[in-house]
């Protein structure tokens, strides 16, 4: 079991971290910390946040893409440094330790994912954590990247995401509705994605609350 002290726990969003966010309600030593979306707002972040208090350890979490044909919506994904002590954890809660990928924009289809699969050899791909991993190799602070397959290799994203963001990597409102208005046809598959996300946002936290310590109340 891993000590919860002093731990940061980094997500790009609010939807990623729902359900941990509960779960770590009032746990002594574990901070949250919403990154935003993409390279620049991870780095930026993480940057201020460990200058202002410096972790024992950094956990990036949140939602994945799978690269890998065998990796199952719901799946807990990992690769963390040794020093953090999480693999052994990770392993007892079902997580597999996989190869990620950092991409710079959102991979929305099955031709992308094949090849990146293929350019990469990755078998998940994020965001945010490489970048948020490499700034903390470089203060000397432990880390780890665990996150949820959201999207299989072999499906596309309902929506072209990458279309819907503003220049700061955030979804776009006005553009999202626009978007849903001019294809209604969208909406039952919306319904069923933003569901989805919450069920492997419940997923994450759970195994996050487990391998750092503290089961649900």
């Amino acid at each position: 079991m891993t000590s919860a002290a002093s731990i940061l726990v980094c997500f790009a969003v609010k939807e990623e971290a729902s359900h941990f966010t509960r779960l770590a309600d009032s746990r002594p030593g574990v901070r949250i910390l919403l990154t935003g979306m993409g390279r620049r707002n991870a780095e930026r972040t993480i940057a201020a946040a460990l200058q202002e208090r410096r972790p024992r350890l950094v956990i990036t979490a949140g939602f994945a893409g799978a690269l890998l044909p065998e990796l199952t919506r719901g799946e807990v994904v990992f690769d963390v440094d040794k020093e953090t002590g999480l693999e052994p954890g990770l392993r007892s809660a079902g997580a597999r330790p996989v190869r990620f990928h950092c991409a710079e924009r959102v991979v929305t289809t099955v031709e992308e994912k094949r090849a990146l699969r293929a350019a990469s050899g990755a078998e998940a791909v994020e965001m945010e954590s490489g970048f948020i991993r490499s700034l903390c190799r470089k203060e000397g602070v432990p880390a780890g990247t665990v996150r949820v397959i959201l999207d299989t290799a072999d499906e596309d994203l309902v929506l072209d995401f990458n279309q819907l963001m503003t220049a700061e990597q955030r979804i776009d409102g006005r553009k999202l509705a626009f978007t849903v208005l001019k294809n209604p046809s969208k909406i039952p598959a919306l319904l069923a994605f933003q569901k989805q996300s919450a069920q492997a946002a419940k997923r994450l936290g759970e195994t996050l609350a487990q391998v750092l310590g503290f089961e649900p109340d």
